[in-house]
């Protein structure tokens, strides 16, 4: 499970979305905190301020760190650490989280900083792309309140039935049960695409077929892995079936439910249905509106 979580902040009130949902989780998984700065040393390296370099990296560096230390004071957990380091943002947010395989990094998405100009929407999603590690994105907005603790009421499992995607279970088997978070298992099911395309009738009675049978398969799969997460203690889980594109029924369902974390693996697929968590991660990421924690599949 984890053992530290990363929480990058550009100095924005939108990328401080994060810290409600960081707060609650770090508490409740019981690890330290790393809140970590990042300069950009082009900004500071070209024309006439190249001859104030360090004058003018020292004064960063030290708002940077208030800053932080600042919202450090916010978190109840026993250990919270600040950094600030020069570089490009999502490069060192990469490499810092990859200094321990247990780290989770925590980010808000669309957060821009006038001192840093660094735009957390592109950055959140080069790290999603590039981190090995697990990752926690929030969508930030200007309204949204920064202050307290964030809970989410239940944690929405999208499964496709490969092992890959099923490497999430552990992680919402401790988060679950340490947040205390009713689960929804998600099973999408589809006709290969060509049989939607074909008008005649005399396809019809396959393609009905086909539909009966593969919501039968994901019912019966979504079943025993509900039965699994029961036999260790998870009492609340249910589980729903769709017909569809998997992101659109994802961010669907989600939108319903709008206090709901999703917790999904990237590169999880069926050989049968054909549809890419990798893909379908950054669909959900980019155009729905609840808290996504990715998990790297192996």
């Amino acid at each position: 499970m984890y053992t530290r979580m990363l929480v990058p902040l550009d100095g924005s009130k939108i990328a401080e979305n994060v810290l409600p949902y960081a707060r609650n989780m770090a508490g409740a998984l019981k690890v330290p905190v790393q809140l970590l700065g990042v300069i950009e040393m082009s900004h500071y390296t070209s024309g006439a301020r190249a001859s104030y370099l360090d004058t003018l990296m020292d004064a960063a560096i030290r708002r940077n760190q208030e800053y932080l230390q600042s919202a450090a004071k916010t978190f109840l957990v026993s250990s919270v650490e600040c950094t600030v380091e020069g570089g490009v943002p999502q490069e060192v947010i990469i490499a810092k989280a990859a200094e321990n395989r247990g780290t989770l990094i925590a980010l808000a998405t669309h957060g821009r900083s006038g001192l840093n100009r660094w735009l957390l929407g592109s950055v959140a999603e080069k790290v999603l792309r590039g981190a090995s590690n697990a990752v926690l994105l929030v969508r930030g907005t200007e309204e949204a309140k920064t202050e307290g603790e964030k809970a989410p009421e239940r944690v929405i499992v999208p499964l496709d039935g490969s092992q890959l995607a099923e490497a999430v279970m552990p992680i919402v088997l401790e988060v679950a049960k340490a947040i205390k978070l009713k689960v929804v298992l998600l099973r999408v099911y589809s006709a290969p695409p060509i049989m939607y395309s074909i008008g005649h009738d005399d396809f019809l009675d396959d393609l009905n077929k086909i539909l009966a049978e593969s919501k039968s398969e994901a019912t019966s799969y979504l079943d025993n892995v509900a039965n699994q997460l029961k036999s260790k203690g998870l009492a609340d889980v249910i589980q729903i079936v769709s017909e569809g594109e998997a992101a659109e029924n994802i961010i669907e369902l989600a939108r319903g439910a709008p206090n709901s974390l999703i917790v999904m693996c990237t590169h999880g697929y069926s050989g049968v249905k054909s549809w890419v968590l990798g893909s379908v991660a950054e669909k959900v990421v980019r155009h729905g509106g609840n808290p996504v924690l990715v998990i790297r599949g192996l």
